[in-house]
């Protein structure tokens, strides 16, 4: 590779990883909640309901972005995006009913996310296909850090200026951040020699449409195996410091310091396992943070809990989840080729949507945090032996073959 073509894959990871961290502000919504609980008078969980419609909404365009992506190109889209996801907020900043809100800071935020979210996550990948757990755990840390440090940002511009002026200024910041991004960023083309050089694809590797891909069982497996790690880990952000709370006997004050310990070790997951999953199985991996995200989550239901044992549960949880949402992009492009990979992971990637809203669904229905946990455990426990267990399409076409082979008579 020639120093300028060095050159200017540093500057999309660049350009990627700063849009990225604009992308992940929006996990600060919760700084949100109380201050226009406050200010308007509305009840806490109604305004929450809006980042819930942000993560579907933001699930959701991932089914769509691959094909605008195709039409204006990777540099023009993430642009886009970008002006769109300040509109949203800074329109947001003269609303006054919660229509509005969900309308703007979840929908049209949600939808802008996602469309750029997926779309240079996937072609930073395919610009390193030898270092394909890496780099998805560069671009995905860096929507975490996004998340990190503008929880400083916008806690400062919500005491400073007002909950609804720090939407105008968020908007901007987040607008400015996209736009340069994109700026860097360049359309990466699959050549037949980066599909063969893939470390973890097997030497048949196809790409395949999202229809050839839905007609394989591996597919409907990832998305179990997906669906499973989001629920785990979204499940646990966000009620984490009422668990601290009630099933740890903490005070307010400590319990609260277990956000930031999510925040630094999901973010810690991304890099560690990412870089870990291109030396060794992917879906092994992925397999033995479940079993560990299991065994968090079934302590955290039966054992007598402490400050240290509430910790390590917590930290275990976030630190697996980050790895694992990290790993997967770069395990659906194993699984069905690099070409369509957008469109494809968009497809197992509405297992984070619905993911999203699983554990409280089951919380309500259950009862209690316990019981959740004991649900979650259980799942993760089965998802861990699909994990261990699953095979590719390509290896899984092979094996039939050498099989019948191997039950035919010798000719004489």
């Amino acid at each position: 590779m020639s120093a300028d073509q060095k050159s200017n894959r540093f500057l999309i990871v660049l350009g990627t990883i700063l849009t990225q961290m604009g992308l992940g502000t929006i996990y600060t919504w919760s700084l949100f909640n109380q201050p226009l609980v406050t200010k308007f008078g509305w009840q806490l969980s109604s305004v929450s309901i809006t980042f819930s419609i942000t993560s579907f909404a933001l699930a959701f365009a991932t089914l769509f972005a691959g094909r605008l992506q195709d039409r204006i190109g990777i540099r023009k889209l993430t642009a886009a995006a970008g002006i769109v996801l300040g509109l949203g907020l800074m329109l947001s900043s003269q609303a006054s009913s919660l229509p509005m809100f969900y309308l703007l800071a979840g929908l049209i935020v949600g939808y802008a996310d996602g469309t750029a979210y997926i779309t240079s996550l996937s072609n930073l990948i395919k610009w390193f296909p030898r270092r394909k757990g890496l780099i998805s755990g560069v671009s995905v840390g860096a929507y975490g850090t996004g998340s990190l440090v503008f929880k400083y940002i916008n806690g400062s511009l919500i005491s400073s200026v007002g909950v609804s002026a720090a939407f105008l200024y968020w908007g901007l910041i987040v607008m400015a951040m996209v736009i340069v991004g994109s700026l860097l960023i360049r359309e990466a083309a699959v050549s037949p020699v980066e599909k063969s050089a893939t470390v973890q694809q097997p030497t048949e590797n196809r790409d395949y449409t999202v229809r050839e891909m839905l007609r394989t069982k591996q597919a409907y497996l990832l998305f179990v195996i997906f669906f499973t790690a989001c629920m785990s880990g979204l499940y646990l952000i966000g009620i984490v410091k009422d668990i601290g709370v009630k099933l740890a006997g903490l005070d307010v004050q400590t319990a609260a310091n277990a956000v930031a310990m999510i925040a630094i070790f999901n973010t810690a997951g991304r890099l560690v396992l990412g870089a870990l999953s291109d030396k060794m199985s992917r879906l092994k991996l992925v397999g033995c943070t479940l079993a560990v995200t299991a065994a968090a989550a079934l302590t955290l239901s039966y054992a007598e809990l402490n400050f240290g044992l509430f910790f390590a549960c917590v930290a275990a949880i976030a630190f697996c989840f980050g790895g694992n949402i990290t790993v997967f992009p770069a395990i659906v492009s194993d699984f069905f080729g690099l070409k369509n990979h957008n469109k494809n992971y968009g497809i197992i990637y509405q297992g984070f949507g619905i993911g999203a809203l699983s554990g409280s669904f089951v919380a309500a229905f259950l009862g209690g945090f316990q019981p959740t946990f004991v649900t979650i455990g259980a799942l993760c426990l089965l998802s861990s032996l699909i994990a261990l267990t699953l095979k590719s399409p390509t290896a899984s076409r092979r094996e039939p073959k050498a099989g019948k082979q191997a039950l035919q008579p010798r000719r004489a």
